[in-house]
């Protein structure tokens, strides 16, 4: 695929923004089914959102995160369940592209193919001849049910030396999928638990996990040689402003209709204290996306300009990350709280939308606090307590 036939970023989010009738319809059964719904995925996959990670050379897109930023923005708009595991999906396909070409064409030979993945290393690894065995089991695997292959961690136990953690693909056919995902948030996302019984990895396919982290790979395009972490959080953080953007766009639509009980306000869009709390929530909103900009920015200078990552920079991303999530969710709670006691009821939508965003809050790689601690802990002149920065 030649670079002009990559769509634009504007003509990519223009496609998203198109599918938002049809995300948003599916919203209140993804609930109910705790999964995507195949609509959904056929018209994200009709999008091109499966492509922007895949490689050029595999008819991909290899688009820059402020585009992955724009575009989860844009469907996490229409549903954040949906958006969440679109951008799930970006990051274990960019982590496919860190294994030799031979692999990546068994990978990419499935069209619109869709990686789902973890960086917990709730895995043991065995070697053998030709590869390695592996058996554990991993939670959390957000759209291992519309997924092709798995991307996984485990820790390999050699012979001689160290246990060292390891990252591999492995065809989803080849785990069990527990369908434990019954959660208060995010529900729509399937992110059920995976497991591995004496499943068999072929060599090729396994990449020690601390090369990838460090951006060390062996990947031949410039956009998947950059360190692990910053990718992941830039590819993460557009579902968090998109939410954001769903619930002002939600609380917005019911002001004029609204009264608020037991007063005299016919309409709570003439209160004093709505004021305050529609310009509070914008400007928290507002702020989450300059730090999505300003980390995907980052991420796309370093990636083109191919300078090594300084250790603050790496710093700088997580907390931005943390930034995002912290701002996004502070501006909804504020709407939420706002939006009265009918806003309880689960046709409406901010409901559903404050339940997923607290449900991010708590993701431990996303954690606002994590990622403040260990930004200034940087600052501080202290080393990094994590590999995952």
């Amino acid at each position: 695929m030649s670079s002009t036939d990559v769509p634009t970023r504007e003509e990519l989010v223009r496609r998203v923004a198109e599918l938002a009738p049809v995300l948003k319809k599916h919203s209140a059964w993804q609930e109910q089914n705790r999964r995507v719904h195949e609509e959904s995925i056929e018209a994200l996959a009709d999008a091109g959102v499966f492509k922007l990670r895949r490689p050029q050379r595999h008819g991909g897109y290899e688009a820059d995160t402020r585009t992955l930023v724009d575009v989860a923005t844009e469907i996490g708009r229409a549903d954040g369940s949906t958006s969440w595991v679109a951008s799930v999906y970006w990051i274990p396909t960019w982590m496919a592209c860190q294994f030799p070409e031979a692999v990546q064409d068994e990978v990419f030979a499935t069209p619109d193919v869709r990686i789902c993945g973890t960086l917990s290393p709730s895995a043991m690894a065995a070697p053998v001849d030709g590869g390695v065995v592996v058996n554990g089991k991993w939670g959390f695997i957000s759209g291992a049910l519309h997924a092709q292959w798995q991307e996984i961690i485990a820790i390999l136990v050699p012979p001689e030396g160290e246990p060292y953690p390891i990252m591999a693909l492995v065809p989803i056919s080849d785990l069990l999928i527990v369908d434990d995902w019954d959660t208060s948030g995010l529900r729509g996302t399937g992110s059920v638990s995976t497991v591995a019984q004496d499943v068999f990895i072929p060599a090729e396919r396994v990449l020690p996990l601390p090369a990838v982290l460090e951006g060390q790979g062996g990947a031949s395009a410039s956009i998947y040689r950059a360190p692990l972490l910053p990718v992941a959080s830039a590819s993460s953080v557009g579902t968090l402003v998109g939410m954001a953007r769903s619930a002002q766009d939600t609380f917005l639509k019911r002001l004029p209709d609204r009264k608020i009980t037991y007063t005299a306000y016919e309409s709570q869009r003439e209160a004093p204290i709505t004021h305050h709390q529609v310009a509070e929530a914008a400007l928290k909103i507002d702020e989450a996306g300059f730090h999505a900009h300003r980390l995907s920015t980052l991420v796309d200078t370093k990636t083109a300009d191919g300078t090594p990552w300084k250790l603050e920079e790496r710093a700088i991303a997580r907390a931005d990350l943390g930034a995002v999530v912290r701002r996004a969710k502070e501006g909804i709670d504020i709407l939420a709280s706002a939006s009265g006691g009918s806003s309880i009821y689960h046709g409406i939508p901010i409901q559903r939308i404050a339940r997923d965003v607290a449900a991010v809050n708590l993701h431990a790689l996303m954690h606002p606090n994590t990622n403040t601690e260990l930004y200034g802990r940087v600052l501080c002149g202290l080393e990094p307590n994590t590999l995952y920065i």
